[in-house]
């Protein structure tokens, strides 16, 4: 029997918690899964998985093996890539991953410059506004916005951004300007249906120390943050988005910012990637060369006030 290959297969169960989830995933057929797996218990003499109907879990033994058998896939593929000169030529292909409209405006003219300095490197950008599995995906780097959660990846901080409330110059002028969150329940509202950005706009007040959150019925709710930014530029009401999303249309004029005195504090951005051996000199390549550059262009959004 192949041994890496029914160690992947193991790997890819445990990661999606049951076969059909990692039949799919793999593109094997759950009794051909189902049966590498038993066929690796009986060569080592001992179960790993415990099947029930309702889930699967790890023997102790199981538990084990999974992270040795972890540790052993991790050193062929850097044996492999080692093989290939990826650790001593930058080459090879880099999967990115970044929120769409941060990716379009910030990520990918990065991306073009790279592309051009290293010309046996051919990069796919995955642009999403969910946040894609590294591992699972098989993503090598990714640029994260807010707080990271504990775990196993590796962080390199490229700036922060803010979380901001605009309208149009023209709105503002006919209701006058917000002087306190509550004041946004007189407002016509929009928001945009995205896993950052909900019906409860959260602020901070200094005077005293604490945290608001002011429920918002939205006249208008869109599916995207660009459709929420254009239709607070037609006057459709005041919206909150991530600074970089507006700062075109504030420099140009078309947006005013306003309740900057209760903005919460700036969200994060990160580029981070798995924790693992050695780095390929394809990701170090651009980790270096695209770090200071976000850093400039997050420190250029800042300036537009």
């Amino acid at each position: 029997m192949d041994r890496l290959e029914a160690m992947s297969m193991l790997l890819e169960v445990v990661e999606k918690g049951s076969l059909s989830a990692a039949g799919r995933a793999l593109r094997v057929p759950v009794p051909t899964l189902s049966r590498k797996i038993s066929d690796l218990e009986a060569r080592l003499g001992t179960r790993l998985l415990i099947r029930t109907t309702r889930k699967l879990s790890l023997t102790d033994a199981g538990v084990g093996y999974v992270a040795a058998a972890r540790r052993i896939l991790e050193q062929v593929d850097d044996a492999e890539r080692e093989a290939a000169g990826e650790f001593t030529t930058p080459k090879g292909e880099l999967v990115l991953t970044a929120p769409i409209q941060f990716g379009r405006l910030h990520v990918l003219p990065v991306v073009t410059d790279f592309l051009a300095l290293f010309p046996e490197i051919n990069v796919r950008l995955l642009l999403s506004d969910r946040n894609v599995h590294l591992v699972d995906d098989n993503v090598d780097m990714a640029v994260r916005i807010g707080e990271l959660p504990d775990s196993g990846i590796i962080a390199t901080r490229v700036g922060a951004v803010r979380t901001v409330i605009c309208a149009s110059p023209d709105l503002l002028a006919g209701h006058g300007d917000p002087r306190h969150p509550d004041d946004l329940a007189e407002l016509p509202c929009l928001t945009a249906e995205v896993a950052s950005l909900s019906t409860v706009w959260r602020f901070r007040s200094t005077e005293p120390p604490r945290r608001l959150e002011i429920p918002v019925a939205p006249r208008l709710s869109v599916t995207t943050t660009e459709a929420a930014a254009e239709a607070a530029i037609r006057g459709a009401g005041v919206t909150r988005l991530l600074h970089y999303q507006v700062a075109e249309a504030v420099r140009a004029g078309l947006l005013r910012i306003v309740l900057e005195d209760f903005e919460p504090a700036p969200a994060p951005i990160h580029l981070v990637h798995a924790a693992r051996g050695q780095m390929p000199l394809k990701m170090r390549h651009f980790l270096d060369f695209a770090a200071p550059r976000l850093r400039r262009a997050l420190a250029a959004i800042d300036s537009t006030g």
